[in-house]
């Protein structure tokens, strides 16, 4: 039998070549593709609502995985309960303001996601909570929660209405820009991540992603007058945009990994580099 590396594939060439350039050159390519991405969306979507749809459909995908591997495998290994418990609380804020100022799909598609999050966290902790890597997932809470309170009492958006309202508004978005990060600590301590993990994660990289065009596009309708409100107390408009582009470019790490593993047909996901900012 020949060596099979002898004649790699496409896919690993293209891997070997990507891995080859430097850290800028990486960066760069990564900020080039985006970029397209986002005029090729700027052009196909016409309403910024569906950008929000694009976002759950998504973050939906990522749920049925779970639901699918805790109810086929009975195993919850790999599995972030910090993270869940974060999706819980921002969706329980964003239902809220969406109480007073929308009534549509929004609604139902949060109410469904918050729901299936719900179950996934009683498995986790209860039926399956004799597979699930306490030790692993240790990134305190508090790491996250504070900094985001912080956020949301001095960055509030300036409405008029009940305070609370404007609070809940701006904290639910900076967690959820952030949600992940928990999950991507655990992966980063394991380093080796399962398919249906990897899968879930995957989802919530593009769901990020989704949420991150739906700002910058949103910047670029406004012509850039949108961050003039900044100096207006409504400091959420630039810390929003902000999280979200951070958590898509460390998320971005993980999804070259993900793709470069289904292309290779590996099963296991080993992650050299992942993250090393968490």
């Amino acid at each position: 039998m020949g060596d099979k590396r002898a004649t790699p594939t496409p896919v690993n060439r293209l891997g070997r070549w990507v891995r080859s350039r430097s850290v800028r050159q990486k960066v760069t390519m990564g900020a080039v593709a985006a970029l397209m991405l986002l005029v090729l969306l700027k052009v196909l979507v016409k309403k910024r609502s569906h950008y929000f749809v694009a976002t759950q459909v998504a973050h939906s995908a990522g749920i049925l995985v779970l639901i699918y591997k805790l109810t086929i495998t009975k195993n919850c290994s790999g599995l972030s309960l910090k993270t869940q418990e974060l999706t819980v609380v921002f969706l329980m804020m964003r239902i809220i303001c969406h109480f007073t100022l929308v009534h549509d799909i929004h609604i139902v598609l949060d109410t469904l996601i918050l729901g299936s999050t719900l179950w996934v966290i009683y498995m986790i902790r209860y039926k399956l909570k004799r597979t699930y890597m306490h030790d692993l997932d240790n990134l305190p809470l508090r790491y996250v929660l504070v900094p985001c309170a912080i956020v949301a009492v001095i960055g509030h958006p300036g409405w008029q209405g009940p305070c609370v309202r404007r609070f809940f508004f701006v904290y639910s978005l900076t967690i959820e820009a952030v949600s992940v990060l928990p999950q991507l600590h655990l992966i980063q301590n394991a380093k080796m991540v399962e398919p249906f993990t990897a899968h879930y994660v995957f989802a919530m990289g593009v769901a990020r992603f989704f949420s991150f065009a739906n700002w910058m596009i949103m910047l670029i309708d406004t012509k850039g007058s949108l961050m003039t409100q900044i100096g207006r107390g409504r400091l959420y408009l630039l810390v929003a945009p902000l999280s979200e582009v951070v958590q898509t470019f460390i998320l971005a790490d993980f999804c070259y990994y993900y793709v470069k593993s289904v292309m290779e047909g590996r099963r296991l996901m080993k992650l050299p580099s992942l993250v090393s900012v968490v």
